[in-house]
């Protein structure tokens, strides 16, 4: 096997098996590339930053659970099995109060936090 191709390439990727390996919350893991883009899955509860991404939509998938997402004119709210995508340079932030497990589908080499940075930016490009 070519050791440049990724794990995920050319055979399924079974999403409950990569989330119950997920120990940490709010750190997005790479579970799947399409071109230039990512399937990252997380695990998160509790409220993120305030953050935009300039340059780039992004793509919430909700897996299990609820999940809030608050713009600064409103809110959404998601159940499992529902998208939303947050169109570049809207601010926005997730919440949860209970945890809830996503897929993110973003450009590789997206911040986490957008333009706000700080403590709670995860590494980029890390493989569940």
């Amino acid at each position: 096997m070519n050791s440049l191709i990724r794990p995920s390439v050319c055979q399924p990727v079974n999403l409950a098996e990569k989330f119950a390996a997920l120990k940490d919350s709010w750190m997005p893991r790479v579970v799947a590339e399409l071109n230039d883009y990512q399937f990252k899955i997380v695990r998160l509860q509790g409220e993120f930053i305030w953050h935009a991404h300039a340059t780039t939509d992004e793509a919430f998938i909700v897996i299990t659970g609820e999940l809030r997402i608050e713009l600064r004119d409103r809110h959404v709210a998601l159940r499992a099995g529902e998208l939303f995508v947050v169109p570049r340079g809207v601010e926005h932030r997730t919440c949860a109060d209970r945890e809830v497990e996503l897929m993110l589908i973003e450009p590789r080499g997206v911040p986490n936090t957008g333009s706000a940075g700080g403590a709670r930016t995860a590494p980029n490009d890390v493989w569940a």
